[in-house]
């Protein structure tokens, strides 16, 4: 089963890769995900559910700024709701 890729629809963040280093110090190739989640937000302009890829800190934001905000930054990205 292919896996998505680590990737907010919000806020745009994306894995970043750097290196585990042993006590010998001996470097071997990591990724630091972000911390992203499914959620389903019911979007009343439209009538339905939409279910999105965010971060934490990207949940945080939509409780801020509301759902409605939120996929309108998420359309004027380029991306689909």
């Amino acid at each position: 089963m292919p896996s998505m890729s680590a990737h907010c629809q919000l806020t745009g963040s994306k894995p970043g890769f750097g290196n585990d280093i042993s006590h010998s110090y001996r470097r071997t190739p990591r990724r630091f995900d972000p911390n992203v989640q499914h959620k389903r937000y019911w979007l009343p302009g439209e009538g339905r559910h939409v279910r999105l890829t965010l971060s934490a800190r990207a949940i945080r934001t939509v409780d801020r700024i509301g759902i409605e905000a939120a996929v309108a930054r998420i359309r004027a990205r380029g991306g689909k709701v």
